[in-house]
């Protein structure tokens, strides 16, 4: 009997972390050095547009963080970045920080750790968790002040759907996890599901912007248009400059690549699409049996193929110009095949 006591004793001594793990509201879980390394960072942007990641944009995202520590944010999921990273970058950690709930997001610890972080890295999933769990926590608090220290930022899917300081909330998609698609914003372009927010997140070169990814895969240029309208017109009425308004959407597989003076370069196999509010959209809300209408003119469109750039502060570069239209909601595109994209 005397010689088990110390070995149950040391079971439940192993066993100490794990339980305290199990009973925080949020996860952690790290890979490399345990030690924060103090490093200086160089602020940079990745947007990523969804799907297999891009290990160019990783890469951009490390080399600015000078050898710090990574970390990536989910409200769901797994650990899986955490080994990917590490094989792809010299980096002294990665760690993965999952908030599930409003209360992680209230916790102290993740706070901290965004603030010990040398490159912050939002993950796909469903963006109305991020802005459900954590706006007006210490973590949107903490995820700003780093972005004013210059720490490299970037996003993937809903990562990057909450860049811009204009975002789409997904607030109002419905329990069954259906998708706002371009029909169905066309259809009821002033109805419940169009949500929008802004200043979740304040990245200087993205002032103005909103964010979108999945882009053509998933065919939302129409819900992009409804989009644009809406920011143009935040109290029903067109702002005065529309023109400083614009959206960037990128498409899976691709990505963009973003200095703090607004230079922006193409990456991945696919493009990414810019686009210009200047207040030829209208909005009208349903009367009796009608439903609420987008109607558009021609709304200044580039597309922005792999290795091309762009500067994001004076809208000029590289890129394939063309407009797109709206009327009885039918998008249509002045480019010779008729193709939107």
């Amino acid at each position: 009997m005397p010689r088990r006591l110390p070995l149950l004793t040391l079971a439940l001594l192993l066993c100490l972390p794990l339980i305290h793990a199990q009973t925080t509201p949020y996860q952690y879980i790290r890979i490399g050095n345990p030690a924060n390394l103090p490093v200086t960072p160089t602020p940079g942007y990745a947007l990523m547009g969804g799907g297999t990641d891009q290990d160019a944009a990783f890469r951009f995202l490390c080399d600015h963080a000078a050898g710090g520590d990574f970390l990536i944010l989910r409200a769901r999921g797994t650990d899986a970045y955490n080994p990917y990273v590490r094989d792809l970058c010299h980096v002294n950690s990665v760690a993965t920080l999952i908030l599930p709930t409003r209360a992680a997001a209230l916790d102290p610890f993740p706070a901290d750790a965004i603030a010990h972080a040398s490159a912050i890295f939002i993950a796909g999933g469903d963006q109305a968790n991020y802005i459900n769990f954590w706006q007006g926590t210490p973590v949107q608090d903490a995820l700003n002040a780093a972005i004013a220290r210059d720490i490299p930022f970037g996003g993937t899917s809903a990562g990057l759907a909450v860049l811009g300081e204009y975002a789409y909330s997904a607030q109002g998609d419905p329990p069954d996890g259906s998708a706002l698609d371009s029909k169905l914003a066309l259809a009821d372009p002033t109805g419940p599901r169009i949500t929008l927010i802004r200043d979740f997140l304040h990245i200087p070169a993205l002032t103005g912007i909103l964010t979108d990814s999945h882009f053509k895969m998933r065919n939302r240029m129409g819900r992009l248009l409804v989009f644009l309208a809406h920011i143009q017109e935040p109290d029903g009425k067109p702002i005065p400059n529309p023109t400083a308004l614009h959206a960037i959407a990128i498409d899976e597989l691709g990505a963009l690549l973003v200095t703090p003076d607004g230079q922006a370069t193409a990456t991945g196999q696919t493009s990414t699409w810019l686009l210009t509010a200047n207040n030829n959209c209208g909005l009208t809300e349903p009367h009796g049996k009608k439903p609420s209408q987008l109607t558009c003119g021609p709304t200044p469109t580039i597309r922005l193929s792999p290795g091309q750039s762009f500067n994001l502060r004076t809208w000029t570069g590289d890129g394939t110009p063309y407009t797109l239209s709206v009327h009885n909601k039918t998008v249509r595109s002045s480019q010779p095949d008729g193709s939107l994209y």
